[in-house]
């Protein structure tokens, strides 16, 4: 039997809709208080200068459905190792092997290709995968296209919405589609 495709998950914009109007906590979401000496990356724009602990909204239902879509979940965040730590305990989700961007992290690239998408076709090799961030451009479609053997979602998520019930959809229909024969 083949191996489910992977589900590559960043934290901020498709589970923590960051973008969102500060003063109002998206209906259905938790608040979840990271204290700034958590072991997250001080490089994410300013963690270090941050006074106040980093505010996450996380919607529990999430873990759920996430587990329930046919995939092989995989951290694809800044937050690495630290999202089985802080994330995944709210979102009911067990621990999840994550991408070690390594020096790769916030590196940009000439060509417009987001840091990330170098390091997720290496970890993926060859294996049909979705993307859900809300950081894809053009570029990095095309980088798949040209660099990946097996087929590959890059699904934009909308940082003020966070991951919805079309989102979800789009997810299911993928992995029926890569595990039709």
């Amino acid at each position: 039997m083949s191996r489910p495709p992977l589900l590559f998950l960043d934290v901020d914009g498709p589970l923590n809709p960051y973008a969102a109007q500060p003063e109002r906590r998206p209906e259905g979401y938790t608040t979840l208080r990271v204290p700034l000496d958590s072991g997250i990356s001080a490089a994410d724009g300013g963690f270090s200068t941050r006074r106040r602990p980093l505010r996450v909204w996380l919607n529990p239902a999430h873990g759920p459905a996430l587990l329930g879509l046919g995939y092989e979940l995989c951290w694809a965040t800044t937050w690495m190792a630290e999202a089985n730590r802080w994330i995944a305990p709210t979102l009911g989700l067990p621990e999840l092997p994550f991408v070690d961007f390594g020096d790769a992290l916030f590196r940009e690239r000439p060509d417009g290709v987001h840091w990330k998408t170098g390091p997720l076709i290496d970890y993926a090799a060859g294996r049909p995968f979705a993307w859900v961030d809300d950081e894809q451009s053009e570029p990095d479609h095309a980088y798949v296209a040209t660099h990946h053997e097996g087929p590959g979602l890059l699904h934009h998520v909308n940082p003020r919405l966070g991951l919805r019930e079309t989102d979800f959809r789009t997810l299911v229909d993928f992995a029926l589609a890569v595990n039709t024969p």
